[in-house]
Parts: structure tokens; sequence; C-alpha cells
């Protein structure tokens, strides 16, 4: 379901069954002349809209306006990219975080696509939130509990828990939409032919190869991008990120 359309008693069904609330994680950014702006935060929506249809889920509105930087290209002459900095996603996610724990969700998760190879050591925009997601936390924990929550007596499974991930600070997580395992098989890259042939598969309206120009080195493998490729990297996303969703995967 789209948290924008819900009534408050279906966010209250959704809490009592502890549905996973999602927030698809992108940015703005130069994809080359052959392919529309938003591919990392469309790759995400277009998971989870494919997912809405198979599992209890809430979908919030996607966040766009990420750390794009501007290493790829600058916006000048209609390239567009659009850079919010790092501290200012982080005071957003804080405040986004903390509505959504003190509404009662305890189930939260982003997914994002932008820079996510380096997704164990982070990048600007992952990282934000990240951050984001661990302050809320303490900020609510110290509210709800007092500020001596950790080390009372009834915290004293906080360890098997958090091997568990049933612990506070499992509330809210963070992943990349294309695990570990997936980008071996799959290797990342910017507007190549990983991305474009995913493009194909789950939002074909946004890759036109008509337009393709072989002047920038990130782009060129573009060429060999199809929809066998994209079609079977498609099959494992969605089947990783339904199982992080339904609870049948520790990621």
């Amino acid at each position: 379901m789209r948290f924008e359309l819900m009534f408050p008693d279906q966010i209250r069904k959704a809490i009592k069954e502890h549905w996973p609330v999602v927030l698809p994680l992108g940015v703005l950014e130069y994809h080359g002349e052959h392919s529309v702006m938003g591919v990392d935060t469309l790759l995400v929506v277009k998971t989870m809209e494919l997912l809405e249809k198979e599992i209890d889920m809430i979908i919030l509105p996607p966040f766009y306006y990420g750390a794009a930087s501007y290493v790829v290209e600058s916006p000048e002459d209609g390239k567009g990219s659009i850079h919010v900095p790092s501290e200012v996603l982080n005071a957003f996610g804080r405040h986004v975080f903390s509505s959504l724990l003190r509404t009662g969700f305890q189930n939260i998760h982003c997914f994002i696509h932008h820079q996510s190879e380096n997704f164990i050591a982070g990048m600007p925009t992952d990282l934000a939130f990240k951050l984001a997601a661990r302050q809320a936390t303490f900020d609510f924990l110290e509210k709800e509990r007092g500020e001596d929550w950790w080390g009372r007596d009834d915290m004293e499974n906080y360890y098997s828990d958090h091997e568990a991930q049933t612990d506070p600070f499992s509330w809210i997580r963070l992943h990349p939409l294309l695990d570990a395992e997936i980008q071996k098989e799959f290797p990342i890259d910017h507007t190549g032919k990983q991305e474009m042939s995913l493009m194909m598969a789950f939002c074909p309206e946004g890759v036109d190869m008509d337009k393709y120009k072989d002047d920038k080195w990130y782009s060129r493998s573009a060429k060999d991008a199809n929809l066998t490729y994209g079609n079977a990297a498609k099959e494992k996303i969605l089947e990783s990120v339904k199982a992080i969703l339904s609870g049948d995967n520790d990621a």
C-alpha cells in the first residue's frame, strides 16, 4: 500500500501485523543522453511496485534528492544532475525516521541503488541515512525509556536479540538494491550494460538507445545492454528483496 493513500485504521492494522515499511532512496543524476535522470531511484521504485502485489507492505513516497555529486557531469548545459549535501540528508532522514518510530513502525527498510557497490564502506547518501536511523532510534529510546535504558536488567538479552535482528537498532535497516552476490554476477556500472539492461527490464520507458553517444568511458558498455541480461538480474533482485521484506533473509 502507498502510505500517502492509507487511512489511519489501515496504518494501525499494518503496525499490529508488523508490515515492512519501505523508503526508496536515490538521486537525480545525468545518465548519458540515452537514459533518464532518475535511474537509481526508479529501479528501486519499480521493484517495490512489483513486490507490492505479492506481500503486505507500505511504500513511502520515494526520495529522489540524494547526494548525487557532480563527479559524472556538472548540471550546466542541460545535464541536470541535482545534488543535496549529506548533512542536509541526515537532518531530513532523522526527522522522517523519528516520525515513523513515533507512529509505531518498527520494521522500516530503505533500499538504495546509487553507489551501492561501496555499500559496506558507505557513500554520502546511504551514510547520511544510516546515521539518521541510529540517531532517531537513540532519540526515541531515550524519550520512551530514559537515558539509561540500555543498562537496565530488562535489556540483558540485547546481544542475542542483536544476533536475531530483533534489537531496537534493527527497527530501521538500509539495504543495497542488489546484494553482494547479485553484484558479483551483474557488476554495477553507471549507465552502462548493467544499468541499461535493468532499465529495459524494470522501466523501459526510461532508456532510448537511439540517443546513445559513444563519447563517455562510463557508458560505452551500454551498447551491450539487452533485455535477457536485464530480466535475469531482475528475477534475482525480486527474489532477494522479497526475502528481506518477508523476514526470510538476515540482510
